[in-house]
């Protein structure tokens, strides 16, 4: 039995850049669209790089405006520390202030005494301190700074809280800032530059609302070409399976005619859309990190790019591990999606063998091998997620213990480290993108070979050059055959010097064994394929001096193989006529006998059928006929059309026939020899000729080859 349900593995292009190159010329109509795409993800990508050094900035801003001013500090302790060098005058003025003891003064001249003596600037701060306050308001004055006036009184306490505090240790003098007099604390407090702040967060916002509008415009355009490009594909597609020749058809499998039409359209479409886009954005953010890093700090950038390898290079080992894996997991999904097929199609085989056993024995060890596979594929690939977060979280560990040291180093700022964590996940996440982007694209490659493929197979010839035309009306329905010769290969002909005329309102049956040539014949006089050599004429007229349409609508045909599409019972045999009364279609529905079993389905001709098992391929080949009797033409054409209806029906076909034929010149081809009997000519084929011709009593007598066809159906 034929494995019809085996899945159709993953494909990579045969010649990507060959086929990528094709692709884009095929879609030159919307080059213009496309440029566009790819100049915005460009842009978008470059918006998203520039962001990172700006919040850099930002964070620099930030981090300076909650640390005290110590450049006003360091200002208001100089301008403070010059009163406390006290000159001769000062001294004199104090030692002849009456309001100051002498006790006071002798402790101010054992200061003076000190201080005079080379010691350091905090010392002489605190010898000062030593002095009696009203000594102390004395020699100092009040200091004026930034139009904020600091008095004497929050001099000496502001020199009183630096002389307990350690001056080397930031973190108490912060904590000390809120002890400082109001005047000195104005001045040094903490301050956000927020004109500095608002400016840049203007500009983020500008930059990030501009980065998502390009994306959007991108991807805007990118669904648009995608889609109209799929619709342009299958429109092409469409016209193309119109125009070529039924050889085409009869040498390729359905399944992948329609694969090509939606598999792999969607394919591309899908690709394009998701692919193309994401490829450019994710290229340029990788190689335009790497530039930023470098332009940012290079020991930081080294560190990132070094850190992020390590991981990488654990995810390519896992991934060339896996890769056979899903490989394999396909294929052993497509095996057992056709063991499954098979049984279920055949189960009613299996069952009368009682191969129940022996199709569960082989359907758990597919399914085993498929399991084996889908476990250890499953697994490696479940690695990549955590392993890129661990790339990523391994690169901001290694940034934040680099940069912390270079910052303590005073050689770069805090804002540095954040920037870098950014560009780090900007580093490792458009690796996998482009990995998941080239993928697709090659996918989309294939697809493309595939549908080129189709759209390049030979069309049948131009009939443009073709301007004669028989009505319908106007045809006396005489068939001429003369030294017909055709092969579907031009090494092997199968119909060699076929010659015969049929006269007008003739009931012609075409009889012989299989292979003989019966419904090849049909397919030339059809002009589905054009014949060798010879040639076949209708009322004197070369079917090569007609259209194909004009042929075709000179013949009705009713098929062996029955067609119904889903939709109505009135559609179905109205097919292709738009004008055609109920009334007419219960009058051919009753000739064929079928009218009862349509009025017992809900909605009579309203009844939706599909191709399906709704109906009886009995039914379904009643219902062709019908739909033939509605067909007013001058030929008929019947390729065993009873051979699906029992022996009851096949008279009453039989007879609906007789007056479907009535009046037509009819061709009938069958293996039930009885029901040509009544037949005017007979033609007897066997290996492209005829052999024999004649009614069925002068063939009967003649005891040739029909006799021997005929008496063969009928022995006991």
């Amino acid at each position: 039995m034929p494995r019809m349900g085996r899945g159709r593995v993953s494909e990579k292009s045969k010649d990507f850049k060959g086929a990528v190159i094709n692709l884009l010329k095929d879609m030159k109509s919307w080059h213009v669209w496309l440029i566009a795409a790819i100049i915005l993800a460009f842009a978008s990508s470059i918006l998203a790089l520039i962001a990172p050094d700006k919040l850099s900035v930002l964070t620099d801003i930030i981090t300076e405006g909650i640390k005290p001013n110590t450049e006003k500090l360091e200002l208001i302790v100089n301008d403070i520390a010059s009163n406390i060098i006290i000159s001769e005058e000062e001294i004199n003025y104090v030692l002849t202030t009456e309001e100051i003891s002498d006790s006071d003064k002798q402790v101010f001249l054992d200061v003076i005494k000190n201080v005079q003596t080379d010691i350091s600037k905090e010392d002489k701060w605190q010898l000062f301190l030593t002095m009696p306050d009203n000594i102390i308001t004395l020699l100092l004055e009040d200091l004026e700074v930034d139009g904020v006036t600091i008095t004497k009184d929050d001099e000496l306490a502001f020199l009183r809280l630096l002389s307990s505090a350690d001056l080397t240790n930031t973190d108490a003098m912060v904590k000390m800032l809120d002890e400082f007099p109001d005047s000195i604390y104005d001045l040094v407090k903490p301050v956000i530059d927020m004109d500095k702040v608002v400016n840049v967060v203007i500009f983020l916002a500008i930059l990030y609302i501009l980065s998502s509008l390009f994306n959007y415009i991108q991807g805007f355009l990118l669904c648009t070409v995608s889609n109209n490009y799929a619709l342009n594909l299958r429109t092409r597609i469409t016209n193309k399976i119109n125009n070529l020749p039924l050889k085409f058809f009869d040498s390729h499998e359905t399944g992948d005619i329609l694969s090509r039409i939606t598999n792999d359209v969607d394919q591309i479409a899908m690709n394009l859309n998701q692919s193309l886009g994401s490829l450019v954005h994710s290229i340029t953010l990788f190689i335009g990190s790497i530039i930023m890093m470098f332009y940012t700090n290079w020991i930081m950038a080294l560190t990132a790019i070094l850190s992020s390898l390590i991981g990488f290079l654990l995810m390519f080992i896992i991934l060339s591990k896996s890769q056979k894996y899903f490989n394999q997991k396909q294929v052993e999904l497509g095996n057992l999606n056709a063991h499954i097929e098979e049984i279920y199609s055949g189960q009613l085989i299996v069952q009368a063998y009682n191969g129940e056993k022996q199709a569960k024995k082989e359907f758990e060890r597919l399914n085993r091998r498929l399991y084996d596979c889908n476990k250890k594929s499953q697994f490696l690939s479940g690695l990549m997620q955590p392993l890129m977060g661990f790339i990523g979280n391994f690169g901001y560990v290694c940034v934040c213990i680099v940069g912390v040291l270079l910052v303590m180093n005073d050689i770069i700022s805090f804002g540095i480290i954040v920037a870098f964590m950014i560009y780090v996940r900007l580093f490792t996440n458009p690796l996998s993108q482009i990995a998941q982007a080239t993928t697709g694209l090659q996918s989309a490659a294939a697809a493309s070979e595939r549908v080129f493929e189709f759209l390049q197979e030979t069309e049948m010839p131009s009939q443009t050059n073709i301007n004669k035309v028989l009505k319908k009306k106007d045809v006396v329905g005489n068939v001429t055959f003369a030294d017909v010769v055709f092969g579907y290969n031009p090494d092997k002909m199968i119909i060699k010097n076929f010659s015969a005329k049929v006269h007008s309102g003739e009931k012609v049956a075409i009889v012989g064994p299989t292979g003989a040539g019966k419904t090849t014949m049909v397919n030339l006089l059809m002009k589905f394929y054009d014949i060798n050599s010879g040639d076949i004429l209708i009322d004197n007229t070369s079917i090569k001096d007609l259209t194909r349409e004009n042929v075709h609508d000179l013949f009705t045909m009713v098929l062996q193989d029955t067609w119904l599409f889903h939709g109505t019972i009135r559609d179905n045999i109205r097919f292709n006529r738009e004008n055609v009364s109920d009334d007419k279609i219960w009058k051919a529905l009753e000739t064929v006998g079928i009218d009862h079993f349509i009025k017992t389905l809900p909605g009579g001709l309203d009844a939706i059928i599909d191709d399906g098992d709704s109906v009886s391929q009995g039914q379904k080949q009643l219902l062709t006929i019908a739909r033939g009797m509605l067909n007013q033409t001058p030929f008929l054409i019947l390729d065993e059309a009873t051979s699906n209806v029992d022996t009851r029906t096949e008279e009453l076909v039989q007879k609906a026939m007789d007056k479907l034929a009535s009046g037509r010149t009819s061709f009938i081809i069958a293996h039930r020899l009885s029901t040509i009997r009544n037949a005017s000519l007979i033609l007897v084929m066997k290996d492209g000729n005829i052999i024999e011709s004649g009614n069925h009593d002068e063939l009967i007598a003649k005891n040739g080859f029909y006799a021997e066809l005929y008496n063969a159906q009928f022995k006991k």
